[in-house]
């Protein structure tokens, strides 16, 4: 509990506008992350996000064009991919989903 306080605290003093040196911001991060506070998720290109590690399962969608990150939980693909390792003889013990997205064009006729 003190721990996630800390984080919030750390996240206060990001956002009010203290000069931090962006060195000591990713060390803070690095901690945070082996101490089991926040999870890294690395996206093609180098991109980078850190999320608090809360416990609950979701996977992302990246926007190739802005860079934007969404999280989407999606049962059917939970279910899909149990069933696909089971039919290959595996048990299932964790993934990770990305999906590398771009806005559809409004003009396009694939509709």
């Amino acid at each position: 509990m003190q721990q996630r306080q800390e984080l919030r605290k750390a996240g206060e003093l990001l956002q009010s506008g203290e000069d931090i040196g962006l060195a000591t911001v990713y060390r803070v991060l690095t901690q945070f992350e082996a101490a089991g506070l926040i999870t890294r998720h690395n996206f093609e290109g180098g991109h980078s996000v850190f999320e608090l590690d809360d416990g609950d399962h979701h996977d992302h969608m990246v926007c190739v064009e802005t860079g934007d990150v969404i999280e989407f939980v999606s049962e059917e693909i939970e279910r899909l991919q149990h069933h696909i390792a089971e039919e290959y003889g595996y048990e299932l013990l964790d993934h990770s989903l990305v999906l590398y997205v771009k806005q559809k064009d409004d003009n396009s006729d694939d509709d």
